[in-house]
């Protein structure tokens, strides 16, 4: 198992990339904490899990949601060795000034500003610790974005790059940060990404430019989260790691 008694935060896991990253992790041996704005989702996937899973509702945006996410880790199982920053939101596809300023402001704050709020909460416990695992989901729409999504595609960049940033500043710490970058999936925002009814004429335009041929599927996120968060990347650090069927290449 790649990740035996580790300790991991999974945030936006109520469905989508969150939910089967949580299921993988838990699979691979992590006791995993499934954290969601959505607390009844949260734990219909953590009793999915089991015993090594609980459910947490948290809104990231929140600094006090985090701080209480962070102590009932603690409290729970006693360490903290891996967090998830996979909690994310869009604006529809449409011309970047049809986009209000609250849409600006949500899309923002639980893209990016919740990063900071749970960076602030969990770098001291990890640095106390000796160590740490913080994996951002940035997207490739922060590599190389579709129009469409300018606000959106701007809050991807920032998580993609502040986790070289963080990279940087707390490997002495013994932390590593990488983002990992799905392309488009089949998720709850898939619609709003597309900026379109979710025909699969419609589908089709996106998947003919992605060079293996699909969308992104949960399953190919949650290895990549696994990967990263074990042992076995312990040198890798700073990375923006496509998950995108070489659509940014």
């Amino acid at each position: 198992m790649r990740l035996k008694d580790k300790v991991a935060i999974v945030t936006g896991a109520a469905s989508g990339f969150g939910a089967e990253i949580a299921r993988q992790y838990v699979l691979e041996g992590a006791l995993v904490v499934v954290a969601d704005i959505n607390e009844a989702g949260a734990k219909t996937v953590a009793d999915a899990l089991g015993a090594n899973a609980i459910a947490v509702g948290c809104d990231v945006t929140k600094r006090p949601a985090i701080d209480a996410l962070v102590a009932a880790t603690i409290a729970k199982f006693g360490r903290l060795d891996i967090v998830v920053n996979n909690a994310g939101w869009t604006h529809k596809n449409q011309p970047m000034l049809e986009v209000d300023e609250a849409t600006f402001d949500k899309v923002f704050d639980i893209n990016v500003k919740s990063i900071f709020h749970m960076t602030h909460a969990v770098v001291p416990i990890m640095r106390k610790q000796g160590g740490g695992v913080i994996l951002n989901i940035g997207s490739t729409a922060g590599i190389r974005p579709r129009p469409g999504l300018t606000w959106y595609n701007s809050s991807k960049g920032a998580v993609n790059l502040l986790s070289k940033s963080m990279a940087v500043e707390l490997g002495p710490d013994n932390i590593r940060v990488n983002a990992i970058c799905p392309v488009m999936g089949a998720t709850g925002l898939l619609e709003s990404f597309m900026g379109m009814p979710d025909t699969p004429e419609n589908r089709q335009k996106f998947i003919s430019t992605i060079p293996l041929g699909r969308l992104s599927q949960p399953k190919d996120i949650a290895r990549a989260a696994v990967y990263l968060g074990s042992d076995d990347a312990e040198f890798i650090s700073g990375v923006e790691f496509p998950v995108d069927g070489a659509r940014t290449v």
